[in-house]
C-alpha cells in the first residue's frame, strides 16, 4: 500500500518483498501540530500498544516501507507519533491514509482462548446444527464484546463470546462453532 517516501525524508530502507503475513496496526488519519506529529488511529488494544512496535512498515497499495517512531503517546481516542525523518507538517500531511503494519511473527502469541481479529477473518462460520453461515469479514469493537460480521447469503452480526455464542474456534481447520439464531 504505498505513495512510497512521499518526500517525507523518512529512513525509508526494506520492500515488501520479504513481507509474511501482514498485520495492520493502525493507519495515519491526520496530523498534529506543526513539527511533523502525525494522529493515528491505533486498531491495538490499549491503543497506545502500538507503540510497542517500534520498527514496522508504512504504505498503502502495493509499496510498504519501514519507518520507526522517535516519539509518541496516546491523545484522546487517537495516538500521536512522531515518525523518524518527518519534521514538518507538510511531510505529515503526506503520510494521511497510510497503514501502519508489522509481520505476523513480530506479534507475540496469543494466549489460550485469545485470537487476533487477523486469525480470524476469513474462517468458516458453522452453526451448531451443520449449517454454514458464511466467512468472517471482519471484527467489530463495541464496548461490550467484540463482533464477527459474517458474509454469507446476509450479513449476520453474531457476538464474539466463547463458550456461549461461540463453541469453538479451530484456527488450523478454517472453522469457527456458533450458536446463533440469524433468522
Amino acid at each position: 500500500m504505498g505513495t512510497g517516501n512521499s518526500g517525507t525524508g523518512a529512513t525509508l530502507t526494506e520492500s515488501t518483498d520479504n513481507l509474511v503475513e501482514p498485520i495492520t496496526l493502525g493507519k495515519v488519519v491526520g496530523v498534529f501540530g506543526v513539527n511533523g506529529w502525525v494522529k493515528l488511529f491505533s486498531y491495538t488494544e490499549p491503543r497506545e500498544a502500538i507503540l510497542d512496535y517500534a520498527s514496522f512498515l508504512l504504505g498503502n497499495g502495493g509499496q510498504w516501507n519501514a519507518a520507526k517512531w522517535v516519539e509518541g503517546k496516546r491523545h484522546g481516542k487517537n495516538v500521536i507519533v512522531r515518525l523518524e525523518g518527518v519534521s514538518d507538517r507538510d511531510s505529515a500531511a503526506a503520510l494521511i491514509g497510510q497503514e501502519i503494519r508489522i509481520r505476523r511473527d513480530d506479534m507475540p502469541e496469543a494466549g489460550e482462548g485469545q485470537y487476533y481479529w487477523s486469525d480470524l477473518q476469513g474462517l468458516s462460520v458453522v452453526h451448531k446444527d451443520g449449517t454454514t453461515l458464511g466467512e468472517v469479514e471482519h471484527m467489530l469493537a463495541t464496548g461490550a464484546h467484540d463482533v464477527m460480521v459474517v458474509k454469507g447469503d446476509q450479513e449476520i452480526l453474531i457476538p464474539f463470546v466463547l463458550g456461549n455464542t461461540i463453541l469453538d474456534v479451530d484456527v488450523t481447520k478454517g472453522v469457527i462453532q456458533v450458536d446463533w439464531e440469524w433468522l
